[in-house]
């Protein structure tokens, strides 16, 4: 059973506060049990890898709300984006979509802030440089799926950044990955132009090794987000073909 099922059985094996227990806690409808405790119902327990998912998907969705109301209200355009997102992009099934709505309709009433839901998730989080870029990345991807971003979604992003101890540099790079950008091969890559090409393969070796979907799930990410782990690796390998075919075209 995955931690998706056990929170919709309602048997929920581990603590946790703050402003995503709350969210989690509220679509639940009780709160979080203690390990080993029952509270009149049979307790699976969460394993730490299946808590890392639990919150991982609380997460992204709670700051998803409050990323859409970022001008102030949540217009039908960005409401279509997540669920394009829930649909297209994570392929959830019907209880992990209803759960999925739940928590972002939940988190955009909450009277905690953007911030705090991301200091949160920093606090869970801070060792693993992996799932924070994963978070930036995933947010910067949702906010310009129209191929704009509002000027206070990109504030709220930066905020994002800076909580995440993500350098700006880094942050401008992941954004030209998904707003209109002639070198966005070179992008997603992490390189220049002007670097070599032992300087390109070399960094495309790390980024398969740190992408493949295996090792991006067991770091944390819910199964849910295979799809998405999948396509990042596969734009990777794109980037590369792309960028030697053009060089070797030259």
């Amino acid at each position: 059973m995955s931690w998706l099922g056990k929170a919709i059985g309602g048997t929920i094996g581990f603590a946790l506060g703050g402003p995503l227990g709350a969210v989690f806690g509220a679509v639940i409808g009780h709160q979080f049990d203690k390990p080993g405790e029952t509270t009149g119902r049979k307790s699976y327990g969460y394993t730490p890898h299946e808590q890392s998912q639990a919150v991982f998907f609380v997460a992204t969705f709670s700051l998803l709300a409050k990323l859409a109301r970022a001008d102030g209200r949540v217009s039908k355009e960005e409401i279509q984006v997540v669920e394009n997102f829930m649909r297209q992009s994570l392929h959830l099934d019907n209880d992990a979509r209803e759960m999925a709505i739940k928590i972002f309709n939940t988190a955009k009433l909450s009277n905690d802030s953007f911030d705090m839901f991301a200091e949160q998730f920093y606090e869970l989080f801070h060792n693993d440089v992996h799932l924070l870029n994963s978070m930036l990345e995933l947010l910067i991807r949702i906010a310009a799926a129209d191929g704009n971003l509002h000027e206070n979604e990109e504030k709220m992003l930066k905020r994002a950044a800076l909580i995440f101890t993500i350098d700006l540099k880094e942050y401008e790079r992941i954004k030209s990955i998904y707003i209109q950008n002639n070198d966005k091969y070179y992008a997603i890559l992490g390189v220049s132009r002007t670097d070599s090409n032992e300087v390109i393969k070399k960094k495309y070796r790390q980024l398969v090794l740190e992408h493949h979907p295996d090792r991006v799930i067991s770091k944390g990410l819910p199964e849910e987000f295979i799809k998405i782990a999948t396509e990042k690796f596969q734009e990777i390998q794109e980037a590369f073909e792309k960028i030697m075919k053009e060089r070797n075209a030259a």
